[in-house]
């Protein structure tokens, strides 16, 4: 089987089931959100374990960050994530691990902050009031034109490298392609928003068009000083979780943030 032909596979099993989900919301899009906290954890902590990890603090302070962002909003959500610091430090001193707690306590703050935070943040966008989902499933549905945009066009017509000291695979053309594609799909679905319409939408998109690829960029840079072409191999040809969702984490942050100075949240 070709990677091509893997992507489209894999691509045409999730994504009906994460878009269904996320239009449900509430508890359905919240355990869809717990899985992909736990197995984006267990993929990080999996490459990072040369650095001894405190994996039960970072899962217990990653999901205390969604389940804040379900039940309390942004401020219920930071303070679950800032629960890890203190069972990392905690966990870390009753183990007999000789790592340095730096880099141990780092490592796991990383994950949780990274993940749990990412997530929630989709979380908090779909439990805008209003026209939440709608919000949700653009974020989602711009990141995917983006990626495909700038996968294709990479591919065909590719010439300058857009970080190759991170990801020699990127390039300027599949940056531009898929920036265009973001902003058109974010346009298009917001057009007849109640609160995001003309110059905003433009601007939404846009955003989540720097977001994504600099998402993608610091996945890259974890996994290339860590030495690991993919975090996990779950999704065959996109590897693992992490693969899927690097991109989503640093668009959710960046769009939730933007529509808030909106006034939309």
């Amino acid at each position: 089987m070709t990677p091509l032909l893997s992507r489209a596979l894999v691509v045409a099993a999730a994504l009906p089931l994460v878009l269904l989900l996320v239009s449900l919301g509430g508890w359905w899009l919240f355990g869809l959100a717990a899985v992909a906290v736990v197995l984006g954890l267990h993929e990080f902590y999996g490459i990072t374990r040369p650095l001894r990890p405190v994996v039960l603090a970072g899962y217990a302070g990653a999901l205390a960050t969604i389940l804040g962002a379900e039940l309390g909003g942004a401020e219920w959500a930071l303070g679950g994530f800032l629960s890890t610091f203190g069972l990392a430090f905690v966990l870390k001193g009753l183990s007999a691990t000789s790592q340095p707690t730096t880099v141990s306590v780092g490592a796991t703050v990383l994950g949780a902050g990274w993940i749990g935070l990412g997530i929630a943040h989709m979380l908090l966008i779909r439990d805008i009031p209003d026209d939440g989902r709608l919000a949700a499933l653009t974020v989602l549905l711009a990141v995917f034109a983006a990626d495909t945009a700038a996968y294709f066009a990479g591919r065909l017509f590719g010439r300058h490298k857009l970080a190759p000291a991170v990801s020699p695979g990127k390039t300027w053309e599949g940056f531009l392609a898929g920036s265009a594609a973001c902003v058109f799909v974010t346009w298009v679905a917001l057009y007849e928003s109640g609160y995001v319409t003309g110059w905003r939408s433009l601007a939404l998109g846009g955003v989540i068009a720097l977001a994504a690829p600099i998402g993608d960029l610091f996945a890259s840079g974890v996994k290339r000083d860590l030495r690991a072409k993919d975090f996990g191999r779950v999704l065959a040809g996109h590897g693992g979780i992490l693969d899927r969702l690097d991109s989503v984490l640093f668009s959710a942050i960046a769009a939730y943030y933007l529509l808030a100075a909106y006034g939309a949240t």
